[in-house]
């Protein structure tokens, strides 16, 4: 296949008239052409690398516009354990496509599925004991996006509380249990990776947490954890171990260049010495972050120490990473009254290369031979972006600008629609109201 970007953004920004040819999958060649030639399909716009999303927890999609009442964080979890409690493989795949789908016509070719919800209400068993993590292989299948699946333990419901109700679902006992069942999931498809995640330093005993990342270390997998997201889980965790979540981590071995933090939100000065000098990544959620009231979080200070910046859209309260990547932004200038932290360039790498690298796919995230043909094409022509200087664009496009997607070399959305799965709007308000 050979693609014509009226506009791309290649490695030292954009460029006109550039003609794309790949071999199915990935990229053979990238040069320039005035014109479209013959056999090449046109992309108008500015075509972009495709975005990753770092961090997702695909049910949490049921809950939006429903924390926009008083509360906190803690009020909120008690209505994410009751779709929790809801879904079974059936609702959760038909849900999750819905979500997929939405992510792919928002310009997300890859996400990083934090994935915790393993097992039948009550705590017991599939036959297959990973029927949820498959509905949710198909359902990135379906929607035609690329999977990291980060099966996540999660074994407590706080520092030394056993689980109840719901997260009974969650647990496989121990970190032992936990990689055994992580270890007979199959992944039959080239666009699916399997990671490990440790929900959080309250959700997994300390002493379980070095098996967890001893797991991803043997297998060479991403390792991802919500790190810091509140405030009163440093307080819980100071009060349990005399130590910040961070720390903790780090005596555990889970810490490195495999690792990303979500959130990161409430750092100490050591903690973020912590991230940045063992090479760990972080995964920023902000318009996640700003639904639940979390905070801000230290972007530029992460930055600043070394730790590699990635986008999610953890809780969906919107999909759109590039919206994610001008909140990053948005929230430095409000912390700092100050303008022009994170440049288009910088917000666009978090957004496509950073994100890629951190759910285990390194050729992708760039407009490249030899990298995943990737590819999202972004209108020109509407009222947002006129006479917006290409360059800029990435700092300013938000996820309806998207027309043109192609994932992994196959065309997946057309002129803002989707090529396989219709009316993700409808499918997703029958299975809210089946959940709810």
């Amino acid at each position: 296949m050979k693609y014509w970007c009226e506009h791309a953004w290649l490695d030292d920004g954009p460029r006109t008239g550039v003609l794309v040819e790949t071999d199915g999958t990935a990229i053979t060649a990238v040069t320039t052409a005035e014109t479209p030639p013959p056999g090449a399909t046109r992309l108008p716009g500015l075509v972009l690398p495709g975005l990753a999303n770092a961090h997702s927890h695909a049910f949490h999609r049921a809950l939006r516009g429903r924390a926009t009442g008083g509360g906190t964080f803690w009020t909120w979890r008690e209505q994410m354990y009751a779709v929790a409690g809801a879904l079974d493989p059936d609702t959760y795949r038909r849900l999750a496509t819905a979500v997929y789908t939405e992510m792919a016509l928002a310009g997300i070719t890859c996400v990083g599925e934090f994935h915790y919800l393993h097992h039948p209400p009550g705590g017991g068993r599939y036959d297959d004991p990973n029927e949820m993590s498959a509905a949710l292989a198909q359902a990135a299948h379906d929607a035609g996006i690329r999977l990291t699946l980060l099966d996540t333990c999660y074994l407590t419901s706080g520092f030394d509380t056993p689980v109840e109700g719901v997260q009974q679902r969650f647990s496989d006992g121990d970190a032992r249990a936990w990689a055994d069942r992580a270890d007979r999931f199959t992944v039959d498809c080239a666009r699916v990776r399997l990671g490990a995640a440790v929900h959080s330093v309250r959700a997994v005993p300390a002493e379980q947490i070095a098996d967890v990342a001893a797991w991803a270390h043997r297998y060479g997998t991403p390792l991802h954890v919500h790190l810091s997201e509140q405030r009163k889980e440093n307080e819980a965790c100071l009060a349990a171990h005399g130590r910040t979540p961070a720390r903790l981590l780090a005596d555990a071995g889970a810490l490195g260049a495999n690792t990303t933090a979500v959130h990161a939100t409430h750092l100490t000065d050591d903690d973020l010495r912590l991230l940045g000098g063992s090479g760990t990544g972080t995964c920023l959620c902000p318009t996640t972050e700003a639904d639940l009231g979390d905070g801000i979080g230290p972007a530029l200070q992460l930055d600043a120490a070394g730790s590699p910046l990635s986008l999610g859209s953890d809780g969906h309260s919107t999909i759109d990473v590039l919206a994610e990547a001008h909140a990053v932004e948005a929230g430095q200038r409000l912390n700092t009254e100050r303008r022009g932290h994170f440049g288009a360039e910088r917000l666009l790498e978090m957004a496509t290369t950073t994100g890629h690298r951190a759910l285990g796919w390194l050729d992708a995230g760039r407009i490249a031979p030899g990298h995943r043909a990737d590819l999202v094409a972004v209108a020109l022509d509407g009222p947002r972006l006129a006479a917006v200087p290409l360059e800029a664009v990435p700092a300013v496009a938000r996820a309806d600008d998207v027309r043109h997607v192609i994932a992994n070399g196959r065309g997946i959305v057309r002129d803002g629609e989707h090529e396989h799965v219709p009316d993700p709007g409808r499918r997703l308000r029958r299975l809210v109201d089946e959940l709810l």
